[in-house]
C-alpha cells in the first residue's frame, strides 16, 4: 500500500465571526478541519487526513480536481500526507502478554526491574 498520499482539499477563507480558512476535500468523505492562520489549516488537514485514514485498509482514490467547482473565497491546495511518518508520530500502544524464564523473573525481582517499564522505554 503507497504510504505517501498527496490530496487535493479546498481551502475556504471567512472573514464572519473572526478570520479563520475552513478545509474540506471531496477525497475524503465527511473531512472537515479549520485553522488561522493559513498554515495551521494546512497542518490541522493533514493532521485529519491522517487520523481519518488511521486503520483503512486502502486509502482513497484521489480525484482530479479539475471539475470541482470553487467559490471566489475558495482555493485549491494539495496536501502530502506521509502515513508511515503520521503512524509513527501518534501510534497507539497495544497491550501484550509475555512469558519469561522463572531465572530471569527472579533477577529482575532481585534488581528491582520491572518488565513493563523495561519494553515500554524501548
Amino acid at each position: 500500500m503507497k504510504r505517501k498520499l498527496i490530496y487535493p482539499v479546498i481551502i475556504n477563507e471567512y472573514n464572519d465571526d473572526g478570520y479563520y480558512y475552513v478545509v474540506t476535500s471531496p477525497n475524503i468523505k465527511g473531512m472537515v478541519t479549520q485553522g488561522d492562520p493559513l498554515e495551521d489549516a494546512i497542518y490541522w488537514a493533514e493532521d485529519t487526513i491522517g487520523t481519518m485514514l488511521d486503520g483503512e485498509k486502502s486509502y482513497p482514490k484521489v480525484q482530479d480536481p479539475s471539475n470541482w467547482k470553487l467559490n471566489k473565497n475558495d482555493q485549491l491546495v494539495y496536501i502530502t500526507v506521509d502515513m508511515s511518518k503520521w503512524l509513527k508520530k501518534n501510534s497507539k500502544t497495544v497491550k501484550k502478554t509475555i512469558t519469561v524464564p522463572e531465572y530471569l523473573n527472579e533477577m529482575a525481582k532481585e534488581q528491582n526491574l520491572t518488565y513493563r517499564g523495561l519494553l515500554a522505554k524501548r
